[in-house]
This record gives C-alpha cells, sequence and structure tokens, in this order.
C-alpha cells in the first residue's frame, strides 16, 4: 500500500511537471470559473438568459390552474374610458372619484370592499382634483395610494413628479387613506418573475399594506424576494381575475350591476392600455396567458399585484434552497466534471454516463419545484456549464501531459527515425522490429545546385548556418505534404511517400511537394545574407516504383529508409535537371499516378547507370494549354518520326523568343536525334 501510495504521488508529480506551470494556472483558473459558473450562473450574461428561459418552463408548467378569484376585483381603466372621457394621459380623476363614491356607498349601506389599492401615479395637478382629494378625505373604507420615487424607480417618474406626488398624498392622508408602493422589480430581459425588496423610506408594498393589521395579513413577506405565484385559469369564461370597467363602477345608473363583485373583496384600480404599464410574465416565453380568451401573455402592472395580493392571502410562502444545498451541488457538478474527464471508457460508456449526467442536471429543478421550492435564483443551467467547464480544463490538461509524454517519446525515437515513423511506432511498438518489406512509394530526391563548391568560399559558420536554413525550409514542405523524410545527405534530401502508411493521394503530395520545395529553394536564395556568393537552383526529381522499406541496422543503431531501383532512379531524375534545363522531373510512372494536370513532356532520356529510357515530365503548374501543347506536339512528331515536324515547331520556339530554357533544351536535343531515339545522360 505504501508503495503504490509512492507511485500515485510519484506519477501526479511527474505530470504535473509535464503539464508546466502556465498550463497549470490556466486548468486551475478554469476550475475556479466552473466553480463560479455554477454557483453564479443567474448574473452572467448568456447563462442568465438561459436561466430565466428554463425558470419560465418551470414557473409556466407547474403554475397552478384555479377559478375565478372571489378576494380580488380589477376596477380598470380601458382605452374606451379615455375615449368617453377624452383625457388619456393622466387618466380622468372625476370618474375615479365617482367609482370610489360608488364603493364607500356600498360600505355605508352595508359590507363594501375589504380595501382599496389604486396603481394610478396622482403626480400632477388637475382640474377636478378638488372633487378627487374630497372623495379620498371622505373614505373610511381603506385606500391605499400609489407611491413612488425617483431613487427606486427612476422609469416611472421623476424627481419633479415624486414631490408633487407627496404633496398630494399628504394632502389627502387619513387614518383610512395612506400611500403604497406600487414597485415592481424585472429582470435583465425585463420579465416581472419576483417580488420587490422593500427599501427602507417606502411605504410598504400594495398587497401588503392592503392586509396588514387584518386577519389576512401575512408578515412572512415583508422581506420575501422570491418568485411571484401566477396563475392559470381553468377554463376560457372565468379569468383569474374579474375585470370591470371604471367608467361602468363610476355610473350611478350602472354601478348597482357591479356591486356584488366589489361587496367583501380586495378593489385594486389601475390601468389596462395595450401600450402601458405591461410586463411579461413567464407566461410570455412558454405562450400561456391568464386571459381565458388567449391573446396577448404580457400583463398590465395591477394584475401584477393582485396576483402578489393572491399569494399573500393564501400564504403560499415557496420553500427556499438553503444555500449550503447549492454550493454542495455546484461542487459536485464541478467534481462530476473533472470525475467524467479522469475516467477511461469506451465511447459507448461516456457518452451514455454523459448523457445521464446531463439529464439529471436538467431534470433536478424541475423535480424540486413540483415539490413546492423555489427555483427562481437555482442554477440549473450553471451547473451544467460548471460541469462542461470542468470537464474542458481536465482534458484539455490530460491531453497537455499526454501530448508531452509522446513528445518526449517522439523526440527520443526522432533521434535514429523520422518523425512520422516515430508516430507511427508510438501507435504499434510491432513496427519497431528490424525488418523490411516490399512497397510501392514515390521516391523524392532534391540537390541545390552548386553548394559544394561555396563551402570552399564561406566560412564554416556561415556554411552551417546556411544549411540548416536550407534544409529546415525542405523538410518543413516535406513534412506538410505528408512525407516521409528519409535523410539528409549533405545539401540533398532524400523523402518519400507510401510508407509506413500508404494514402490514396500520395502521389499529388510528392509532386506538390516537389513543386514546393524549389519554390522553397527560391526563396532561400533571396534570403541570403549579403557577402555570400550567388546560389544555384535546387533540383527535384521524383519516381514511382517498388522499394524495400523498413528499419535497417543493428540493436544499437538502427534507421527507417527506403532501398531500391526505385530510389535510384529518382536521383537519377534529380541529376538530368541539370543537362536538361529543367528544375523537377517526374517519370510517367509517377506522373500517372499523380492526378494532377500541367505537365509537360520532356522526351526520353537514358539516365546514367540504367540502360532502360525513362519517359520524363516537368510539372508546369498555371502554365497556358498552348505551351503545354507545343511540348507534346514535338515529342509527338519526334517519336513518328515526323523530321519536318520537328524542324517547323523548332523554328517557332526559336522565332517566338520565348525565355523558355527547357522548351528550347528539348527542341535542340530532339532536333539532333535520329527518329525515336532517345537522349543519352552521360
Amino acid at each position: 500500500m505504501p508503495d503504490s501510495k509512492a507511485r500515485a504521488g510519484q506519477a501526479l508529480r511527474q505530470g504535473l511537471r509535464q503539464l508546466g506551470w502556465q498550463r497549470l494556472a490556466v486548468a486551475v483558473l478554469l476550475l475556479a470559473l466552473a466553480l463560479f459558473t455554477a454557483l453564479r450562473s443567474w448574473q452572467m450574461p448568456l447563462l442568465g438568459d438561459a436561466e430565466n428561459a428554463l425558470y419560465d418552463l418551470r414557473a409556466a408548467g407547474f403554475a397552478p390552474r384555479t377559478d375565478t378569484d372571489k378576494r380580488i376585483v380589477l376596477v380598470v381603466y380601458t382605452d374606451e374610458t379615455n375615449r368617453k372621457t377624452g383625457q388619456i394621459s393622466p387618466v380622468d380623476r372625476t370618474v375615479l372619484a365617482q367609482a370610489l363614491a360608488q364603493i364607500e356607498g356600498l360600505k355605508q349601506s352595508g359590507e363594501g370592499a375589504k380595501g382599496v389599492g389604486i396603481d394610478v401615479l396622482l403626480d400632477s395637478a388637475q382640474d377636478d382634483d378638488p372633487l378627487l382629494q374630497a372623495a379620498l378625505r371622505g373614505m373610511t373604507t381603506p385606500v391605499f395610494l400609489a407611491f413612488a420615487d425617483n431613487r427606486t424607480n427612476p422609469e416611472a417618474i421623476t424627481w419633479e413628479q415624486e414631490q408633487d406626488l407627496r404633496r398630494y398624498i399628504a394632502a389627502v392622508r387619513t387614518d383610512t387613506t395612506k400611500p403604497a408602493s406600487i414597485l415592481l422589480v424585472t429582470d435583465n430581459d425585463g420579465a416581472a418573475r419576483r417580488w420587490p425588496r422593500q427599501y427602507p423610506g417606502l411605504p410598504p408594498l400594495l398587497s401588503e399594506a392592503l392586509t396588514k393589521g387584518t386577519p389576512d395579513a401575512a408578515p412572512a413577506f415583508g422581506q420575501f424576494t422570491g418568485p411571484i405565484r401566477y396563475r392559470l385559469p381553468t377554463a376560457k369564461d372565468r379569468p383569474v381575475f374579474e375585470k370591470i370597467p371604471i367608467d361602468l363602477l363610476a355610473d350611478p345608473e350602472t354601478a348597482p350591476l357591479v356591486a356584488e363583485t366589489i361587496r367583501g373583496r380586495y378593489v385594486l384600480i389601475g390601468g389596462d392600455f395595450a401600450d402601458f404599464d405591461q410586463f411579461d410574465t413567464p407566461f410570455t416565453r412558454t405562450g400561456l396567458s391568464a386571459d381565458p380568451r388567449g391573446g396577448r401573455s404580457r400583463m398590465i402592472g395591477v394584475e401584477i399585484h393582485a396576483s402578489m395580493l393572491a399569494q399573500l392571502l393564501d400564504k403560499a410562502l415557496p420553500g427556499g434552497v438553503p444555500a449550503w444545498a447549492r454550493v454542495l451541488g455546484a461542487v459536485l457538478a464541478v467534481l462530476l466534471g473533472i470525475a467524467t474527464a479522469t475516467v477511461r471508457a469506451r465511447p459507448w460508456q461516456l457518452t451514455l454516463g454523459v448523457a445521464a449526467q446531463l439529464a439529471a442536471f436538467a431534470a433536478f429543478p424541475f423535480l424540486i419545484a413540483r415539490a413546492g421550492f423555489d427555483t427562481l435564483g437555482f442554477p440549473a443551467v450553471g451547473w451544467a456549464a460548471g460541469w462542461l467547464i470542468a470537464y474542458v480544463a481536465v482534458s484539455a490538461a490530460l491531453r497537455a501531459i499526454n501530448a508531452a509524454q509522446r513528445e518526449f517519446a517522439q523526440g527520443a525515437l526522432g533521434k535514429y527515425l523520422p518523425r512520422s515513423v516515430a508516430s507511427e511506432i508510438l501507435r504499434n511498438p510491432e513496427r519497431l522490429r528490424l525488418h523490411g518489406e516490399k512497397r510501392e512509394i514515390f521516391c523524392l530526391f532534391s540537390d541545390l545546385e552548386g553548394f559544394t563548391k561555396l563551402t570552399h568560399a564561406v566560412e564554416p559558420e556561415m556554411i552551417a548556418r546556411l544549411l540548416n536554413d536550407y534544409l529546415d525550409r525542405l523538410s518543413a514542405v516535406v513534412l506538410e505534404h505528408g512525407g516521409t523524410l528519409d535523410k539528409f545527405v549533405g545539401d540533398a534530401v532524400v523523402a518519400f511517400w507510401g510508407a509506413p502508411i500508404a494514402y490514396p493521394d500520395d502521389g499529388a503530395r510528392a509532386v506538390k511537394a516537389a513543386i514546393a520545395m524549389y519554390e522553397a529553394g527560391e526563396a532561400f536564395r533571396r534570403a541570403v545574407p549579403p557577402g555570400v556568393p550567388p546560389i544555384g537552383r535546387t533540383r527535384v526529381g521524383v519516381h514511382f516504383g517498388e522499394a524495400i522499406v523498413g528499419n535497417f541496422g543493428g540493436e544499437g543503431r538502427i534507421q527507417y529508409t527506403a532501398l531500391g531501383d526505385a530510389m535510384n532512379t529518382a536521383a537519377r531524375l534529380e541529376s538530368a535537371n541539370k543537362p536538361l534545363d529543367t528544375t523537377v522531373l517526374v517519370s510517367r510512372e509517377a506522373m500517372e499516378r499523380a492526378g494532377l494536370s500541367g505537365f509537360r513532356p520532356m522526351g526520353t532520356v537514358v539516365l546514367r547507370g540504367r540502360a532502360t529510357p525513362v519517359e520524363v515530365f516537368e510539372p508546369v503548374p498555371g502554365a497556358a494549354p498552348e505551351a503545354l501543347a507545343l511540348a507534346a506536339e514535338l515529342v509527338a512528331a519526334h517519336a513518328a518520326g515526323n523530321r519536318a515536324g520537328v524542324a517547323t515547331l523548332t523554328a517557332r520556339i526559336a522565332e517566338a523568343g520565348e525565355k523558355d530554357a527547357a522548351l528550347a533544351n528539348l527542341a535542340r536535343r530532339l532536333a539532333q536525334l535520329d527518329d525515336g531515339e532517345s537522349y543519352v545522360l552521360g
């Protein structure tokens, strides 16, 4: 047991060293962010919007359905009221005074309203104020006037309006006529989901003021800032709250028709206009509506106050999730993310485990909401996001450690083997055995013209610097095109495609690499420091054929390389560039398998050390079809024994004065050869 602990500790220390302090710091910061997100997602951009949306689904999905509430009635100004009175803003106060008189009359003749809450700000003087003020001072039914201040509700009232409102309330205040706060709060998306806090200096909220000192009072709501309980109607013809147009109540002739709706109820008076005092609620996003007739899902302010009053009357205070439980859940979510990232499992098992965890995160808030707990502020998305951040942080750290370990092993193998071979051996160590296999590969040789002479004219330090730069450029080209670097022979680069792993486009990549190596050589020539003699061009040869590929050497030193005639042919093709005035030569075997266009024939040549002629081609990317056709016609005329045609085409090339040394060289060679004869390279 102690040994296993020691090994685990050593592995941990080694892993941390391989991770590095910078990546470790990033991982720790990400884990801290994961925990913060799991705790405070409601206050974060985007995540807060997602939390709001999920809460709305829970609130709407579990909203209680109810018959018309017989304890509360809404008396509302409507657009029709404004048309009748000819006054829009502020609303007509005469009709309000008349409505109050009818309510007071009901009390004098028997049972009246339990209380009246007015959700209309009386913040500017009007001609009919004396009538309304007299009605307010004469009320024996408790009346609570709307109050708002600029400090807590700057969008609803200016400082000057607040002073007018204070003077108005002071002028009518009695033992039964008092102010009440009509403050409503909205979240960052404009939806009213929660009870407003009770600010110092403000009168009680309207719902609390109406019930204070009565059997309906609920002191527990004094500091409550949890969710407003919204309800849905049970039937289309029975709304949650009855609404009476205020002019119907104010008119003595029609007031008796609604008298029974007023008796024994809390009366809330406010505006019901299409474009004013409208709020989004949890029903807005879900498409549900407290209006049984459907239609708009927004809610007028006075109806929100009515919902709060009904919640207070029902003592419907939801249970809160303890803070320690939220912290514990956040920590567990982060730990689950860490554990999931570190576990070794099959892909289907990992997928199933991740899906199960995310499903649990999504379902848990709905379950506790159904059980009656307050989930407003519950980090439903936060836990999942924290889990994801922790999972990504630890996964990235583990990948970095694995990459460092692989880099270390690959670097060690890279002292003896090409990087591509080292990667294959790391995946399949069996390939490290000393053996060879016959493979068809694309072989490439390159050489830098005149570099040997340069070594006698430049200091050794400069030669080393130039050679390293040159080989860096060319080897990068080989690796970028997926080739296997075989070896460097002085300034020559030997590479091949098709081993240890073969791909369908190996030929195309080999030819493209040859062209890119020539271009890299030209860029190298332009970058030579001042004072260095001119450096020649890079020449490249590419051939396709069979070779023996594998690890060769002894137990103490091995080399992954390719041997055989195909490699020799590629080397001879590279050498043929000089007498043919070309830079890249590709054999017919390689050209036909490359799947590329833009080749022009350079005739048939007998390479040094070989008896069999080889058809050679020069890749000319972007060349005009006419230029390619001219070389093809020239080679075809020679092969057909058409000496007159060869002469004519040669004359055309000379007359055109084209600066194409390779094409001119081809014309000269073919003009000197017998019909169908191959050019022999010395």
